[in-house]
Order: structure tokens, then C-alpha cells, then sequence
């Protein structure tokens, strides 16, 4: 299956919209864009999926949104990390390290 997108895991939107929008505000396509763009066109986030995650984000005081207009002259509502987000963001980064080399340790051994 070379060429497919890869699935995302469980617990990784989260982390990855974070992560998308510490470089600034963003509308939700474009986040989607910088998560497949950064990953090496590996990732493909869903709309299905996208939007409900922002909204949760949103609800827990991680992101702060407000409308306006995207680069093709589009109403978008854009979303920003709040200071909230940005703690999160750090602590779920140290946790997914730690993570992925636990598992490339499991992985490797002979």
C-alpha cells in the first residue's frame, strides 16, 4: 500500500493541531494542510475528524477562535493557542517522546 496516508493513532489529532497552531493563527484547512504538509504528505487529517477536535480544543480553553478572512477572501473562523494550549502542548510533547522511544526501544531489540 506505498503512497497511502497513514492512519493517525488515537490521541494524536490533539497534540498535531497544537503543534500546527504554534506557529500562529490558522483556519481549520490550513491546519489540516500543515499537518500533511510537515509529515511529509504521510498524514491526512479529515474534515469528520478536524473540526469536531478544534471544537473540543476550543471548549477546554486550549485554542481561542475568531472569524475572519482566509487567503482567498473566504469568511474562516481562525483558532490560536491560548497560554493553556501552549502548557498542554509541551506536556503532551515530553509524554509522546518518551512514548515513541519506548516503543523504538521495543522495536529494535534484538
Amino acid at each position: 500500500m506505498a503512497g497511502d496516508s497513514l492512519e493517525l493513532m488515537q490521541g494524536t489529532l490533539d497534540v498535531l493541531i497544537l503543534k500546527s497552531l504554534s506557529w500562529g493563527p490558522l483556519h481549520g484547512y490550513a491546519v489540516a494542510e500543515v499537518v500533511r504538509e510537515r509529515s511529509g504528505e504521510e498524514l491526512k487529517v479529515e474534515e469528520g475528524a478536524l473540526y469536531p477536535a478544534l471544537h473540543r480544543l476550543e471548549k477546554r480553553g486550549l485554542l481561542e477562535a475568531e472569524w475572519g478572512l482566509s487567503e482567498n477572501n473566504r469568511r474562516a473562523k481562525f483558532y490560536r493557542l491560548t497560554s493553556a494550549g501552549r502548557a498542554h502542548l509541551r506536556a503532551e510533547t515530553q509524554a509522546w517522546q518518551r512514548y515513541v522511544a519506548a516503543v523504538s526501544r521495543v522495536l529494535e531489540a534484538a
